[in-house]
């Protein structure tokens, strides 16, 4: 068997979220690679064992594509991304980021989803 064989039971899904101060290239950027950063450093995660992340993010956010930014600052190039709109609800955060990661995880790993800036009352219970 191949040595980059793993057990389906070692994939598990991280969800995460953040909001951007704005619609800019920059604030964008930085609300990225903050998420990307408390994602991996919170999750112990080698940038190996990332397989995908979705992104979706706020009808006012339409200056780049997060996945852009995470392939790009972090070279996760064999990682599988996909940038979606976030269904619209009235009332929702503004500028919202949030995102799902698939990764291969030790079993025995305890999983901490990260819930920054605005994004952080939607799930206070892990943030």
């Amino acid at each position: 068997m191949s040595k980059d064989y793993f057990d389906i039971e070692n994939i598990t899904a991280i969800r995460g979220a953040t909001t951007s101060d704005g619609n800019t290239l920059e604030e964008i950027e930085n609300s990225v690679v903050e998420l990307i950063n408390e994602l991996i450093s919170r999750n112990s995660l080698e940038p190996k064992k990332i397989l995908s992340i979705t992104f979706t993010v706020t009808k006012d956010l339409d200056a780049c594509f997060p996945a852009s930014i995470a392939r790009k600052c972090f070279g996760l190039d064999s990682v599988a991304f996909l940038d979606c709109q976030q269904m619209y609800v009235a009332n929702d955060i503004d500028f919202c980021i949030r995102l799902m990661a698939l990764v291969i995880s030790p079993s025995e790993a305890r999983i901490s989803h990260p819930y920054l800036r605005g994004a952080s009352n939607l799930r206070s219970d892990r943030c």
